[in-house]
Protein backbone atom coordinates (compact mmCIF):
# COMPACT_ATOMS: atom_id res chain seq x y z
CA UNK A 1 0.00 0.00 0.00
CA UNK A 2 1.47 3.57 -1.24
CA UNK A 3 -0.12 6.95 0.45
CA UNK A 4 0.73 10.15 0.07
CA UNK A 5 0.77 13.07 2.45
CA UNK A 6 1.66 16.64 1.48
CA UNK A 7 1.99 19.80 3.16
CA UNK A 8 3.08 23.48 2.52
CA UNK A 9 5.80 25.33 3.86
CA UNK A 10 6.61 28.63 2.94
CA UNK A 11 4.97 28.40 -0.92
CA UNK A 12 7.02 24.80 -1.05
CA UNK A 13 5.50 21.56 -0.87
CA UNK A 14 7.02 18.87 0.94
CA UNK A 15 5.52 15.38 -0.02
CA UNK A 16 5.74 12.19 2.13
CA UNK A 17 5.45 8.95 0.80
CA UNK A 18 4.72 6.03 2.65
CA UNK A 19 5.15 2.27 1.39
CA UNK A 20 4.65 -1.18 3.24
CA UNK A 21 8.51 -1.18 4.09
CA UNK A 22 9.35 2.73 4.74
CA UNK A 23 8.14 6.48 4.57
CA UNK A 24 9.87 8.89 2.98
CA UNK A 25 10.12 12.87 3.28
CA UNK A 26 11.71 15.09 0.84
CA UNK A 27 12.82 18.39 2.34
CA UNK A 28 15.10 19.57 -0.80
CA UNK A 29 12.61 21.68 -1.71
CA UNK A 30 12.42 23.88 1.36
CA UNK A 31 13.04 27.23 1.51
CA UNK A 32 14.46 27.48 5.57
CA UNK A 33 14.41 25.35 7.92
CA UNK A 34 12.61 21.64 7.51
CA UNK A 35 12.96 20.62 11.33
CA UNK A 36 9.20 20.86 11.82
CA UNK A 37 8.10 18.87 9.19
CA UNK A 38 10.91 16.22 10.27
CA UNK A 39 10.18 16.32 13.86
CA UNK A 40 6.41 15.53 12.60
CA UNK A 41 7.49 12.81 10.44
CA UNK A 42 9.14 11.24 13.03
CA UNK A 43 6.39 11.81 15.65
CA UNK A 44 3.75 9.73 13.24
CA UNK A 45 6.20 6.62 12.84
CA UNK A 46 5.58 3.31 14.01
CA UNK A 47 8.46 1.77 16.13
CA UNK A 48 9.63 -0.52 13.61
CA UNK A 49 8.94 1.94 10.55
CA UNK A 50 12.03 3.43 9.15
CA UNK A 51 11.59 7.32 7.66
CA UNK A 52 13.90 8.10 4.53
CA UNK A 53 15.04 11.72 4.41
CA UNK A 54 16.16 13.08 1.38
CA UNK A 55 18.09 16.26 1.80
CA UNK A 56 20.47 18.59 -0.30
CA UNK A 57 22.73 18.77 2.60
CA UNK A 58 24.39 16.87 5.80
CA UNK A 59 22.08 17.43 8.63
CA UNK A 60 25.09 17.58 11.36
CA UNK A 61 22.75 19.15 13.63
CA UNK A 62 19.60 16.70 13.25
CA UNK A 63 21.76 13.91 14.32
CA UNK A 64 22.33 14.68 18.31
CA UNK A 65 18.07 15.43 18.35
CA UNK A 66 17.45 11.97 16.66
CA UNK A 67 20.09 10.33 19.43
CA UNK A 68 18.27 12.11 21.92
CA UNK A 69 15.02 11.23 20.94
CA UNK A 70 16.09 7.38 20.39
CA UNK A 71 16.61 7.16 16.87
CA UNK A 72 19.65 5.93 15.23
CA UNK A 73 20.95 7.05 11.36
CA UNK A 74 22.15 6.14 8.33
CA UNK A 75 23.70 8.42 6.22
CA UNK A 76 24.49 7.71 2.58
CA UNK A 77 25.67 10.76 -0.18
CA UNK A 78 24.44 10.40 -4.14
CA UNK A 79 25.30 12.51 -6.59
CA UNK A 80 21.71 14.15 -6.33
CA UNK A 81 21.19 14.14 -2.56
CA UNK A 82 21.90 13.12 0.81
CA UNK A 83 19.90 10.04 1.97
CA UNK A 84 19.23 9.57 5.68
CA UNK A 85 17.40 6.45 6.90
CA UNK A 86 16.26 6.98 10.03
CA UNK A 87 15.02 4.52 13.26
CA UNK A 88 13.85 4.23 16.36
CA UNK A 89 17.16 2.53 18.27
CA UNK A 90 14.67 -0.76 19.57
CA UNK A 91 13.14 -0.52 15.93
Amino acid sequence: MIGIATTHHENVTVSMTATDSERVLGVREIDGEPFGDIMAALESLERSEPLLLLNSFEPESLYGVLEQRGFTYETTQTSERREIRIEHTDG
